[in-house]
């Protein structure tokens, strides 16, 4: 399992800082896990998971 932080999960995702927030303020984007402090970071596979939920999406569409 591996943690990664906002920037990398901004650039794995293409969304920029304000709309992950927003995304996951609507529970349609995976929960930060704190690491301590005001320090954040996105368990890598659930990143991976939501991007290939998108792409299912996609292809049914």
């Amino acid at each position: 399992m591996r943690i990664i932080r906002l920037k990398e999960v901004m650039n794995s995702t293409g969304l920029a800082r304000s709309t992950i927030y927003k995304y996951i303020g609507e529970r349609a984007f995976p929960k930060p896990v704190s690491l301590g402090g005001q320090c954040v970071g996105w368990v890598e596979s659930e990143i991976h998971d939501w991007i290939l939920a998108r792409i299912e999406e996609r292809d049914l569409a």
